[in-house]
């Protein structure tokens, strides 16, 4: 196992549970929990073991009591504390604030983004709200135009409550970026590829535009998944996941994460996260790291079942178009092959009108008729009509985002099994 040595010659738990050695695990001031990746793998000697090797044993160390090789269940609400005011590990007094379960997620999805922290969340909503939580009334935030629908609802009829001001852009073109930046902007947030219009942003040249603003870069990874595209690396200050999506990889789990690099801004998301409450549970936390140990192996069959599915949608003359990165006809194709190492599963067509569209989607046996997606198996939905119906009409249209546009997660079933189901439907 990958682990890390308390430097007298005992190995200890790193963030699995049981007694968690001080000096590798500290508390933060928050009380928050400080989860490295060197927690249970030094962050440089991780660098020299693969993905695949990272995915299943990095923020994980067999529990020290049994030698359990699964990170167990910390099912509990609270601790007991040996002295008054004196939790254990400084840190272990409330579930909200500490579970060894969650820090092990933690640990993992921060390795796996290149990161130093991990926070986990209820949600990706949470994740993304509480990054945006670090911001005050009368802050800027320059959002990407077409993000999840959810997420447009949250800036536009929450968090705008508030008075925090949102402007919204394509973020394909930098120049639109750089001309939303004002004085009070302190935050630019983009999806890359986008959902789902699979619209791409240059991460580095966005950070750039965001730094010299005196902005901060949080780019939405859910549709890339760091197997295929880690932002931290390319300049973001922070990553964020649906986890519910292909990290967790399932459909059993709801659930948010942000990897980072910097130490203040992971105090920040820890504190926020303890004072609001949007902690996932530790039954969840488990479901998603196990889920996270195939997540290479998963992905590897995502990208090559959604290539498959989009080449062959393309050649079908019943489509008006597709929209998928992966195809040389896709106008930002250069950009994603320079920053993403594979185009994942989510494949958008046009056929032209809602008539068309139920025609499709209401017939197919093998794609399941429902919203979310990186899941195993394989999904179809109208974002006009399901996902993005909580966006402006106007907005919609103007992106193409209109009721003939539909949306495949392709899952990992035998491709021909796919291709057939489609086919039997279109002809």
């Amino acid at each position: 196992m990958i682990g890390v040595n308390d430097g007298v010659g005992r190995r200890v738990a790193g963030v699995s549970g049981g007694a968690v050695d001080s000096r590798v695990c500290a508390a933060h001031p928050s009380g928050a929990t400080n989860v490295t990746t060197e927690d249970s793998m030094h962050h440089e000697a991780a660098q020299h073991f693969s993905f695949g090797t990272r995915a299943i044993h990095a923020g994980v160390e067999p529990e020290p009591v049994t030698g359990a090789i699964m990170t167990p269940i910390f099912q509990t609400s609270t601790y007991v504390q040996p002295a008054v005011g004196e939790p254990r590990e400084g840190r272990y007094d409330y579930g909200r604030t500490a579970n060894p379960t969650r820090e092990a997620l933690e640990g993992s999805i921060a390795s796996l983004e290149g990161g130093t922290h991990g926070v986990a969340f209820a949600s990706g909503l949470a994740a993304i709200e509480a990054v945006v939580k670090r911001l005050s009334a009368g802050d800027h935030v320059v959002s990407e135009e077409n993000t999840y629908g959810g997420t447009t609802r949250m800036f536009d009829h929450v968090l705008s409550r508030l008075g925090l001001e949102f402007t919204y852009v394509d973020a394909r073109d930098e120049s639109a970026v750089a001309a939303a930046m004002r004085p009070e902007t302190k935050l630019v947030h983009v999806e890359t590829p986008t959902n789902p219009m699979m619209k791409l942003c240059d991460i580095a040249a966005v950070a750039e535009i965001a730094h010299d603003g005196g902005a901060l870069l949080s780019v939405d990874n859910t549709f890339a998944s760091p197997f295929n595209q880690r932002p931290l690396e390319l300049g973001a200050d922070f990553t964020i996941h649906s986890s519910t999506k292909y990290v967790n990889g399932h459909s059993d789990v709801i659930g948010g994460l942000v990897a980072i690099r910097d130490e203040a801004l992971a105090e920040e998301l820890y504190f926020i996260r303890k004072s609001s409450g949007a902690v996932p549970g530790p039954m969840d936390c488990f479901l998603t790291l196990r889920g996270i140990k195939t997540l290479h192996v998963r992905m590897e069959r995502h990208n090559a079942n959604g290539l498959a599915v989009a080449r062959w949608l393309e050649d079908h003359p019943r489509i008006d178009r597709v929209l998928y990165p992966g195809l040389p006809s896709h106008d930002q194709h250069e950009l994603a092959a320079r920053q993403m190492s594979g185009f994942t599963g989510m494949v958008s067509v046009d056929v032209g009108s809602l008539e068309r569209t139920k025609a499709l989607t209401e017939h197919l046996r093998v794609f399941a008729l429902a919203e979310s997606l990186g899941g195993i198996e394989s999904l179809v939905n109208v974002p006009a009509l399901m996902t993005h119906g909580s966006v402006p009409e106007e907005r919609r249209e103007a992106m193409g985002m209109t009721p003939g546009l539909i949306r495949f997660s392709v899952g990992i079933e035998d491709v021909d099994d796919l291709i057939a189901d489609l086919d039997r439907v279109l002809a």
